[in-house]
């Protein structure tokens, strides 16, 4: 399936900017790209997006393709000017928060659950549905493109991994337009919050709903950190800052970035 003929009527409602591609590259390459040549035309929630990316990117550098029709490539530009520079560690969790609230709209209603691994995966009946990268737009430190994958109509036998999955893999027909106006929302909710609490994202209660959404506390993990040692033990909670607390016989690491495994 390609683009609705209906287009995307309440995503548009909520972006002030929303560019279909029917094919690209990457979208968050595109957004990038055109957002540092021409600031003042995208303003912030500007979308671009695609249900046929060729070379999409993820975390980790990472490459993330699918057959045409079968997912849906989302990048949006956010301005965090008024956001204190360390509390920008929080947009990626952040968005992934908000895409994890948007697939629970999804599945309200039915038996399918939705949540999150730390950082930013999107889990759906605990395979990954979703991930996220957000880079920074060049020479506009202020501006950040979020990058998302949304495994849609991808049937079982296109899944790259065994972990991944996808809203048709387990039966369910996704409101694409919907997901994309819930996500929009919930993302710049977030954010507003983030910025009044300057940064705080406890007071601003970011902190506690990443927590709620977040399948990876409580579950025994490895981790495999940046530099390729492996941490075993149990995902404890989040610290202030956005980092995954691990207990290792007894001892706590906290963890800014890393691969996460959760052990069955």
């Amino acid at each position: 399936m390609s683009i609705p003929p209906h287009g995307y009527p309440r995503a548009a409602a909520v972006s002030p900017r929303l560019q279909v591609a029917e094919t690209t590259g990457s979208t968050n390459a595109d957004l990038l790209k055109a957002a540092a040549a021409s600031p003042d035309q995208w303003p912030h929630l500007s979308v671009v997006l695609t249900t046929d990316q060729r070379a999409g990117r993820g975390r980790l550098d990472r490459t993330w393709t699918a057959p045409p029709g079968t997912g849906l490539a989302i990048s949006v530009l956010v301005r965090v000017g008024a956001l204190p520079i360390p509390a920008r560690a929080w947009i990626p969790l952040i968005a992934g928060a908000a895409m994890a609230r948007a697939v629970l709209q999804q599945v309200r209603g039915t038996s399918h659950t939705a949540g999150l691994k730390w950082p930013n995966d999107v889990l759906l009946d605990g395979g990954k549905l979703s991930g996220i990268l957000a880079e920074v737009v060049p020479e506009h430190p202020d501006a950040v493109v979020i990058g998302a994958g949304v495994n849609t109509r991808m049937t079982r036998a296109d899944l790259p991994v065994d972990t991944a999955t996808s809203f048709a893999s387990v039966g369910l027909e996704v409101d694409e337009d919907r997901l994309l106006a819930d996500y929009l929302v919930a993302l710049d909710t977030q954010l507003t919050a983030l910025t009044a609490a300057l940064g705080d994202a406890a007071a601003a209660g970011i902190l506690g709903e990443i927590e709620a959404l977040c399948a990876t506390l409580g579950s025994a993990v490895v981790v495999t950190l940046p530099d390729g040692a492996r941490l075993h033990g149990r995902a404890q909670r989040i610290d202030p800052d956005g980092r995954l607390v691990v207990v290792q016989d007894g001892a706590e690491t906290a963890v800014s970035a890393g691969d996460v495994v959760h052990v069955r």
